[in-house]
């Protein structure tokens, strides 16, 4: 076994662990440096995970060393290598393939570098309270070709930014904040506007995600090879098994029902005979989740070649692509039989059979034992990397530091994720979120992830005796489905899909089917059909209402299949293209602010009706939220505003127009209002201006002179919208601010979520969402009216 070379406080972290290896300490973490003069702000984070790889004699002269070093007596603060004491056969910096080394006697360090210790830091760590700091960005991007430690950072910030198009500091925050996001960076890293810095390592066990230096010891070469280990795999199900219990068992179900089987009308196919078959009671299966990549009527599933390819050997006349075949060969190798993969099991040329199986998608990912996720290739005709010899190609960028053999790490699973086209594609959102324990098929290595762990070829990571795992590894894990409740599970789904591709724009709704199945289901919110129409949940519908476009977008309405009959309504996301998003009530002071759960303290609509696809008028199951107001209550709250009550009769759910109302139509009542509308000062003047389609807008009372700012709306900016619109009134908020507070006194929950809109013929479309003065609402006098809203 190789020994420990570095110390740690936190020992007790490490327990069950490989003795094979010492997991990072995170040792180094990024701090946000400035690009060239001054422009730019970029953190380096996430897939940095700096290994070591020490040859077997360094390590042990290494050991022997520091344990004279103990017995002379000497200063724990004396070097503990002589940089000039590095051995002669040492791997060349630079991109090596798997088992190539070369002579290479020289170590070559800049100013900076040259002054740390690698050895101390790697042996003893950094202490709490002291940072190292590194360079400039653009200087460290400048000293990449003579210095090799520079040149391990250039390569990690190449690889994982485009350098060449970061001309600017919005270009660079934007891409920032996306890495920020996608790895979920800890509350404990620290950001620098000025320079990169190894810092000590956080309490927490292996650092944040973010860090610079998840440093690892390692045999003589590393366990990723040339295809990957299947007894590898084995190992990492079996103790998601053995640890986890009913945490992997039901990825998304909450009502207990563990004993749900597919329905008799799911194919998979059998690897051993090769045929298509329904899928047997019980069975245990395999999903795929791949990207297609463009047409494949040569191999899909057919009314014509249905029947042959159910029976024996059906499948081994037909040329399947290598996402597919590779798929097939790897679930022979785990001992397993049955695989479902959607290019196979679903007729593609019958509308009804693939409506059927889409809507039980739920089901088919929920219920597999495993999913495969070809993350590694951008269409159906690439290999899976390592499933089969010369698949997939090694190379390291390794660099001798003071004699130490440090690399650049492949990409952790976030990162890997990021690059990929797979995570591009919006169907794949939900075969990932619904399924318990996924297998990922990167360029680089094979990635593991469950509810409870998450594994990586080229970490031995894997413990046993814990129910979860304290490997570094699980903060590069990706987000969970479901979240603690059923409206924060569909918010982040919302947010997911519709930043993604689509070859068809309007299968927005049917590629979050088993998203939406899985929460009603879930949840016990009721039947499906029920719950979601055009995507939104209609038992939050005041809450649903509150999405509001991607201010990068345009704003314009999908293309709809040939066979919809009417255009999809105004007030449900799906309707239009693009990213939308739910944000919470502080989006009003800025336009790109983070995104968050809108707060609605009290419903004020209510009852909720809907026009159904038959053209009949249904009422809605909509949550009603209460407000809770502070005792005593203030002159302001006993004079708020009151929702209009009262049950809507039959002939208030006709409109006296000479045509039926069309599905999807909102029925409600609420009161109504016109206010003043003029662009919030400064957007103007932004370098971004030109790439906004969606801005700010002050609401302004025209009952007063001058006229008050009162609120604050999002509208498209093109067209420009008139001087001034209608709004209507949906909810209360739970927050306080973003108005005139000058003029208008500030209480909690002052504010109204409301929705401007047009008119057409006694029909309103929506045009926007904001928020206004509650008692400024009052005060324009608003008149009630029963809404529809299509």
């Amino acid at each position: 076994m190789i020994p420990p070379f570095h110390k740690t406080t936190q020992s007790s972290d490490h327990e069950g662990l490989n003795s094979l290896t010492v997991l990072p300490t995170g040792v180094f973490k990024t701090l946000s440096p400035v690009f060239t003069h001054g422009l730019a702000l970029v953190g380096i984070v996430g897939g940095f995970a700096l290994g070591v790889w020490l040859v077997w004699l360094l390590v042990i002269r290494t050991c022997k060393l520091k344990a004279n070093i103990a017995s002379d007596g000497t200063s724990e603060s004396a070097p503990l290598l002589n940089p000039d004491q590095t051995g002669t056969n040492l791997q060349r910096g630079g991109l090596i393939d798997e088992g190539e080394q070369r002579d290479h006697t020289s170590t070559l360090l800049c100013s900076i570098c040259a002054k740390i210790d690698f050895y101390k830091i790697f042996l003893d760590g950094i202490p709490e309270d002291e940072e190292i700091p590194l360079d400039l960005l653009s200087s460290i991007l400048e000293k990449s070709y003579q210095c090799s430690f520079c040149r391990l950072i250039s390569f990690h910030v190449r690889r994982t930014f485009d350098v060449g198009q970061l001309s600017s500091r919005r270009s660079l925050s934007d891409r920032m904040s996306a890495v920020l996001d996608e790895l979920r960076l800890s509350s404990g890293a620290l950001l620098s506007p000025t320079q990169i810095s190894l810092l000590p390592p956080p309490h927490q066990y292996g650092g944040p995600t973010g860090s610079l230096g998840e440093l690892s010891s390692f045999k003589g070469n590393s366990r990723v090879k040339n295809t990957v280990d299947i007894d590898l795999v084995k190992n990492w199900i079996k103790l998601c098994q053995e640890n986890h219990g009913d945490e992997c068992q039901s990825a998304w179900r909450k009502d207990g029902e563990d004993d749900r089987k597919l329905p008799a009308f799911v194919r998979v196919v059998d690897v051993v005979s090769m045929a298509m078959i329904p899928a047997p009671s019980g069975c245990r299966y395999v999903a795929l989740s791949y990207v297609w990549g463009g047409a494949g009527t040569e191999y899909w599933t057919t009314k014509d070649n249905i029947a042959e390819r159910s029976k024996p050997g059906g499948l081994n006349t037909t040329k399947l692509p290598e996402t597919i075949t590779d798929s097939i060969l790897f679930v022979r190798q785990l001992g397993e039989r049955y695989i479902w993969i959607d290019a196979l099991c679903i007729i593609q040329d019958d509308l009804q059979d693939k409506l059927t199986q889409i809507h039980a998608m739920d089901l088919v990912y929920g219920l597999s034992y495993l999913t495969i996720i070809a993350a590694g290739g951008t269409t159906a005709r690439d290999p899976l990397p390592g499933c089969r010899p010369r698949t997939r190609t090694l190379r390291q960028h390794i660099e001798v530091v003071q004699g130490l053999h440090l690399y650049v790490s492949p990409p952790r699973l976030g990162e890997a994720l990021a690059l990929s086209t797979w995570n591009t594609r919006c169907w794949t959102y939900q075969e990932s979120a619904l399924s318990r324990r996924r297998i990922y098929f990167t360029g680089q290595q094979v990635h593991f992830e469950c509810r409870g762990d998450v594994f990586a070829e080229d970490i031995v990571a894997e413990s046993k005796g814990h129910q979860f795992s304290t490997s570094f590894l699980r903060l590069s894990r990706r987000e969970f489905f479901p979240s603690a409740d059923s409206f924060g599970s569909y918010m982040e789904a919302v947010k997911q899909c519709t930043q993604r591709n689509l070859t068809v724009e309007s299968d927005i709704v049917n590629a979050l089917t088993g998203v939406t199945n899985a929460l009603a289901i879930g949840f016990g919110l009721g039947k499906p059909a029920r719950v979601f129409h055009y995507g939104m949940m209609l038992t939050d519908l005041h809450h649903a209402l509150l999405w509001q476009h991607d201010p990068h977008t345009p704003r314009a309405r999908r293309s709809l299949f040939d066979g919809d009959s009417s255009p999809w309504p105004s007030w449900a996301w799906a309707t239009w293209r693009g990213a939308v998003d739910y944000m919470t009530e502080h989006r009003y002071v800025g336009i790109d602010t983070s995104s968050g759960e809108p707060s609605v303290a009290e419903t004020l609509v209510g009852p909720w009706h809907i026009v159904d696809q038959s053209g009949d008028t249904m009422q809605l199951d909509v949550r009603r939220v209460s407000r809770i107001v502070s005792i005593p209550m203030t002159e302001e709250e006993k004079s708020g505003y009151s929702s209009p009550r009262g049950i809507l009769d039959p002939t208030e759910l006709t409109l006296s127009i000479h045509r039926p109302l069309e599905p999807g139509t909102l029925i409600f009542r609420t009161t109504s209002s016109h206010f003043g509308i003029t662009r919030r000062g400064g957007e103007e003047n932004e370098e971004t201006s030109a790439c906004l389609h969606h801005g700010l807008f002050n609401i302004l009372s025209t009952t007063s002179s001058p006229p008050t700012w009162v609120g604050t709306v999002v509208l498209p900016l093109d067209p420009a919208p008139p001087t001034t619109l209608e709004f209507i009134v949906l909810s209360r908020t739970g927050t306080r601010g973003v108005y005139d507070e000058e003029r208008l006194v500030n209480y909690q929950e002052c504010l109204l979520h409301v929705m401007a809109v047009s008119q057409n013929e006694g029909l309103m479309e929506r045009v926007g969402l904001g928020v206004i003065h509650e008692a400024a609402w009052i005060a324009s006098r608003p008149e009630e009216r029963v809404v529809f809203l299509r």
